[in-house]
């Protein structure tokens, strides 16, 4: 009830009728989150594309400016060298064949990101369909294929985030928490708009990015002018 209260509270204190600059948006959102955690700061686009063509996917990743707010744990799934390199950028967990058994037989996903190198995709391809529906399947797109494992856990570390297309046609990704205050909020929202514009396929027509709405993990959303696609 308490949360209803405050929630109904919120919702009176803007137009949500209205679409606001997101210098005011982001103040606004961080206002009404009212919970008595950090909540996260999460950035919803539509776009004017139709997600069940191939040619028309929107998909990416790119490390905000400041970050999540959140620290990831990542597994790397490499051998020799490669394992020495992950250990050393930071990696949580390091580990080839037993690891993969590891979560087959344990059902273990204490982990965020899984990264591999190309040569052991052969391996983690034997647990693709539980990785695959938990959004941890490795992917060269994702970066997180790759040979340079150092550089993808750094930047996973960094607060890299990876954007796509659902099935609604709306892309959902977090751009920090309440915490941060509006200016870090603004800053990543700009780089991931920048980002989302910059990946307009060839083959979409008319309006690109049809609507923008910041919300709090708990709060009510607020609409965001953006003339830019």
């Amino acid at each position: 009830m308490k949360l209803a209260k405050k929630y109904a509270e919120s919702i009176k204190s803007y137009d949500r009728s209205k679409a606001y600059e997101v210098t005011e948006a982001a103040k606004i959102v961080i206002d009404t989150a009212k919970a008595k955690f950090d909540e996260t700061i999460e950035l919803h686009v539509r776009l004017g594309v139709d997600p069940r063509q191939a040619d028309q996917q929107v998909r990416g990743v790119l490390v905000l400016p400041n970050g999540t707010g959140k620290t990831k744990k990542v597994l790397v799934v490499a051998k020799g060298d490669k394992a020495d390199a992950a250990i050393a950028a930071g990696a949580d967990y390091v580990g080839a064949e037993e690891m993969i058994q590891r979560i087959q037989k344990d059902n273990w996903f204490d982990f965020d990101v899984m990264i591999t190198t190309p040569d052991m995709m052969g391996v983690v391809g034997r647990i693709g369909r539980v990785l695959g529906p938990k959004g941890l399947m490795p992917n060269p797109k994702s970066g997180t294929v790759t040979m340079d494992v150092a550089k993808a856990v750094q930047e996973v570390k960094a607060g890299k985030v990876e954007y796509r297309l659902d099935k609604t046609a709306i892309i959902h990704c977090p751009i920090g928490k309440k915490s941060f205050g509006a200016d870090k909020i603004i800053e990543n929202f700009n780089a991931l708009m920048d980002a989302i514009a910059k990946a307009k396929p060839a083959a979409s027509k008319g309006q690109y990015i049809k609507s923008v709405t910041l919300t709090s993990t708990m709060g009510p959303g607020v609409r965001v002018v953006y003339n830019k696609g």
